[in-house]
């Protein structure tokens, strides 16, 4: 059931009164008193930027309750933003600098010279984070602007250059910039210089009604007109007006519209060079070129730029566009290298199409996983698959010890990782084909399959091609396996978590009794007891954990887990990484063989039956429906348990 008519009726109405109220309608000297009563309203194109997108506030992420972040930022974390953090995963450097970008040239320093260019490969979210600046704007406060005015500019050019430092005293403003020739003319004919009487009113920056954001594409090389920047004259007043009367020019260039706010060059480089001078004047010196023969206007906006790695360095690379070049602040705009930001990406593309089918658990990161792993380069450190995990905070355990790697060596030794690979929308095409394929559903292996029929269809050289169907067919197909298996074990185990944390406080107490050469006190009889060498072995040998390394390693989990106390740490059997894997393996090996005799059984006893369908309702239970635990259960009948 959807609102009543009153509810709809009453939202218009609280609406409506909200934008009576907020509207300004006076003069000149009107707006000097409230100028005057708060000159913060005052500001300029970045200063209102910056304030958009920093007024939700920022949160620190804390490596201190979080050993993920430790592992992925050290002890200099970056804050999140929260006007971009629902919407834009794994780039928190990328925000970071564009947020500092902001900031500085807020301050009227030299980047308010500058133009914001980000630059990255297809996918990777340039547009996205240009679409979120317009629409900061677009939901900040009202802005005061001449009425009228072609270029929606600030009142205060009204005010004449003789007495602004007056004016600059009284307000504690700065007064900046030159009034538009319209305007101008405007002042001496309708008002006769009575600057004080012209009409001052508050605007709202709109994309729609292209006010104070504008959108600059490709323009065709061949017909590369430099009105669609600063305007034109408009011909059919030319048999009123003489050709020098401001009032035939029609300041509808982008960057008349995006006076006060934004313009947005989309896919920047793929101009003329000579089409993009004007960007110089624009940025520099504040003005641009007016239509015909009426000198210039003044321009006060943030420009934003983007466009692709083989264009900027195609443009770099020739050394006439130096000027140009002198003017941009580079922000590399990589694809995402974090599986879980990876899942959270396709997840909220997901969510804002019309897709509706059920997702069984994984699909999405196994996804991910092969989009990651594409956007990786090799490492001698380290192969693919431990530089994903590393990338994504978690820590790696290579015989019961954790292995260190160095993540900002990694980083350093790739720094263009990242600039290509493949794109989130590539992933999102395999999942709708995926979807034609099975309407009921879909499951990691349906994904999968739909991305090596991608892969080999694609228009990717050889080398890529080959490196890619490994990815698919060896790496991603074994990683699916390990969790698979897994996924089985829990759903067949029952209380998974009570018996992997019973198997884990058993193995504390044996082993610090073992450590500190101590008895163990039986739970139920009180009796003690002398540490079970044979079940800690059980543990560690999942590990490879054998012989002289396992006083090391029961040393080294006591020493820790007495350290997360002294901490008020909540222990639990996933506290300490390497032990977490070793249980896990028993639990699995404790279990793989039923596993294996009934979900590869054609018939199935009473007994098998009903251990078969009980495996099913938990798998139900975690997140599939009954089309995908029969699919994923076939799957690992025939891949996981091969006799």
């Amino acid at each position: 059931m959807g609102k009543p008519a009153s509810d709809f009726k009453s939202l218009i109405e609280k609406d409506r009164a909200v934008n009576a109220e907020s509207r300004f309608e006076g003069t000149l000297l009107d707006y000097l008193e409230i100028i005057k009563a708060d000159p913060s309203l005052c500001k300029l194109a970045h200063a209102r930027l910056y304030e958009a997108v920093t007024k939700d506030g920022t949160e620190l992420l804390s490596n201190e309750d979080d050993p993920k972040i430790k592992r992925l930022f050290g002890d200099d974390p970056p804050k999140l933003h929260n006007f971009f953090k629902d919407e834009f995963f794994g780039v928190e450097r990328v925000i970071s600098q564009i947020v500092r970008y902001l900031h500085s040239a807020s301050l009227k320093g030299e980047e308010s010279r500058q133009v914001l260019y980000l630059m990255g490969p297809v996918g990777a979210g340039k547009s996205s984070l240009a679409e979120k600046l317009r629409k900061g704007l677009e939901a900040s406060e009202p802005f005061y602007a001449i009425e009228g005015c072609p270029i929606q500019e600030e009142p205060l050019h009204l005010i004449p250059n003789h007495l602004r430092r007056e004016f600059e005293k009284m307000l504690d403003v700065s007064i900046i910039g030159e009034l538009c020739p319209i305007c101008r003319h405007r002042l001496e004919e309708e008002f006769d210089g009575h600057y004080e009487k012209f009409p001052v009113t508050t605007l709202r920056f709109s994309k729609a009604a292209r006010r104070g954001m504008a959108i600059v594409p490709p323009v065709d090389p061949n017909n590369q007109d430099t009105s669609v920047l600063i305007g034109s004259e408009d011909i059919s007043k030319l048999d009123r007006f003489s050709e020098g009367d401001p009032r035939v020019l029609d300041l509808n260039g982008a960057f008349n519209v995006g006076n006060r706010g934004m313009v947005e060059f989309i896919e920047v480089f793929k101009n003329e060079t000579e089409y993009l001078h004007t960007i110089i004047t624009a940025t520099q010196e504040k003005f641009v070129p007016a239509p015909g023969r009426h000198g210039t206007v003044y321009v006060d906006t943030a420009i934003v730029a983007h466009s692709n790695e083989a264009e900027w360095q195609r443009f770099k690379a020739d050394p006439t566009n130096e000027a140009i070049l002198d003017r941009i602040v580079t922000v590399k705009v990589p694809y995402n290298m974090r599986l879980s930001e990876e899942v959270k990406i396709i997840d909220k593309m997901l969510k804002s199409s019309g897709f509706r089918a059920h997702i069984a658990p994984h699909t999405l990161e196994i996804t991910s996983m092969f989009a990651i792993l594409s956007r990786l380069q090799p490492s001698n450190k380290c192969d693919l698959m431990t530089k994903l995990k590393i990338y994504d905070g978690e820590k790696i355990v290579e015989k019961g010890r954790a292995k260190k790697i160095d993540i900002e060596e990694l980083r350093e030794e790739a720094p263009f990782e990242g600039m290509n690979g493949i794109s989130p929308r590539f992933i999102m095409k395999a999942v709708d084909n995926a979807l034609s394929e099975s309407t009921e559903g879909l499951t990691p292996i349906h994904v999968r399959e739909a991305l090596i029929n991608m892969v080999k269809e694609a228009d990717f050289p050889d080398d890529t091609r080959k490196r890619y169907l490994e990815f698919l067919q060896d790496t991603i197909h074994k990683a699916y396996l390990e969790i698979l298996e897994k996924e089985i074990t829990r759903a067949f185990v029952y209380a998974y978590e009570e018996q992997a944390d019973s198997l884990f406080q058993n193995y504390l107490d044996h082993a610090e009794a073992y450590v500190t050469k101590t008895s163990v006190k039986d739970q139920n009889t009180r009796e003690e007891l002398e540490p079970d060498m044979a079940f800690l072995q059980s543990i560690e040998e999942q590990i490879a954990i054998v012989g002289a390394a396992a006083d090391g390693f029961r040393q080294e989990v006591i020493a820790y887990l007495w350290a997360a106390s002294r901490r008020n740490e909540k222990i639990s059997f996933n506290s300490y990484e390497p032990l977490k894997e070793a249980i896990e393996k028993k639990l699995t090996s404790s279990v793989r063989e039923i596993s294996r005799i009934i979900t590869k059984a054609r018939t199935r006893d009473e007994e098998q039956g009903e251990k078969y369908d009980a495996l099913v309702k938990n798998l139900l239970d975690r997140g599939y429906n009954e089309f995908s635990a029969e699919i994923v259960l076939k799957y690992a009948a025939n891949n996981l348990w091969k006799d």
